[in-house]
C-alpha cells in the first residue's frame, strides 16, 4: 500500500512540474513573439499584415507544445501507467 501512496505522490509532484514548466515555457516564448512582432512592426509598419499572420502562427505552435504536456500530465495523473506495472507485479 505504501508503494502506491508513493507513486501517486511522485506523479502529483511529477504533473505540477510539467504543469509549471509548461507556463513558463510557454510565457517566455510567448514575450519573445510579442517582442520580435513589435520590432518588426516598428522597422517596417508596411509588412505588419504578414508578420501578424506569422506570429499567430508560431503562437499557435507555442501554445500546442504546451497542451502536449498538459495532455500528458494529465494522462500521468488518471491513467497512471506506473500504478498498473505495480498491480501486474503484484
Amino acid at each position: 500500500m505504501e508503494n502506491v501512496a508513493l507513486i501517486q505522490a511522485m506523479t502529483a509532484l511529477a504533473v505540477g512540474i510539467i504543469f509549471g514548466l509548461g507556463a513558463l515555457g510557454t510565457a517566455i516564448g510567448f514575450g519573445i513573439l510579442g517582442g520580435r512582432f513589435i520590432e518588426g512592426s516598428a522597422r517596417q509598419p508596411e509588412l505588419m499584415p504578414a508578420l501578424q499572420v506569422k506570429m499567430f502562427l508560431v503562437a499557435a505552435l507555442v501554445d500546442a507544445v504546451a497542451m502536449i504536456g498538459i495532455g500528458f500530465a494529465l494522462f500521468f495523473m488518471f491513467a497512471n501507467p506506473f500504478l498498473a506495472a505495480l498491480h501486474a507485479a503484484h
